[in-house]
């Protein structure tokens, strides 16, 4: 309450007010963040899975093939036997909520393939989408959660655009003595693991770039410990190249993009 009324008296750095997102910004963010979700299902239901197969000493099922649920009569166990009854069916069950979650993750990605084709060019949310895309290495899905939940918002520079993304340090001062302490961790999750594994990926589709090239300089001694930690700080620079890419049209140095 103190620190709300010293904002009233006119205290404008007593506090900062949190910006809250339209009905529309949210529900833009629900496709990508469903899809997330299902993503994370899939995964616990094939290790599920495998790991009833693995109690069997069954490691050679694919769970890919369409005709899975069909497969599971000839699968015959380390001593040549069939599967028993009651294993068999709670499998045929976890396939069936695994084909749901597939078919469900499908329809999202079709449906929004389906708006961006649809949506005028003028749109700013997908023409940021299209734009990023076209960068080689990031596809649609990556954009879209960029976009949505960090790109289209209006942050002051870009170092608001870091502290968001949780992909700033946290350093621990004490008299003489400064340490960092790893990670804010106190941003976006999704944008901040996206952005790690987009890092990654940067790294072998833009090889070229000047800030692939930064980062092999950076690591040039070869330790796993150095990799994992300027990892972040590519990550860091990417976020920022990309802000300024789809907010003044910065084409990041070095970086392939498709031709519109």
């Amino acid at each position: 309450m103190r620190a709300f009324l010293g904002w009233l008296r006119g205290e404008k750095r007593h506090c900062s007010m949190a910006a809250i997102p339209t009905l529309e910004e949210e529900d833009a963010r629900r496709p990508n963040r469903e899809r997330g979700t299902l993503v994370g299902e899939q995964t616990r239901l094939i290790n599920r899975v495998k790991a009833i197969l693995a109690r069997f000493g069954v490691r050679s099922f694919r769970l890919s093939l369409r005709q899975a649920a069909d497969r599971l009569e000839s699968i015959r166990t380390a001593e040549g036997t069939s599967l028993p009854d009651n294993t068999r069916a709670e499998l045929y069950r976890f396939l069936e909520r695994l084909n749901l979650v597939r078919a469900q993750i499908r329809a999202i990605e079709q449906e929004r393939l389906r708006r961006l084709a649809a949506a005028p060019a003028a749109a700013n949310g997908h023409a940021m989408v299209r734009l990023l895309a076209r960068i080689i290495g990031i596809g649609v899905e990556t954009a879209d959660m960029l976009v949505h939940e960090i790109l289209s918002r209006p942050l002051r520079d870009r170092r608001a655009v870091a502290r968001y993304a949780g992909l700033t340090g946290s350093p621990d001062e004490s008299g003489q003595r400064r340490r960092e302490k790893g990670l804010a961790r106190a941003g976006n999750a999704r944008v901040r693991r996206g952005m790690i594994q987009l890092a990654w990926r940067f790294l072998l589709f833009q090889k070229d770039s000047d800030l692939a090239q930064w980062f092999q300089a950076r690591t040039s001694d070869g330790r796993k410990t150095t990799r994992k930690t300027m990892i972040v700080a590519l990550a860091r620079k990417l976020l920022i190249a990309l802000w300024r890419f789809v907010t003044a049209g910065e084409v990041p140095q070095g970086v392939i993009v498709r031709a519109a």
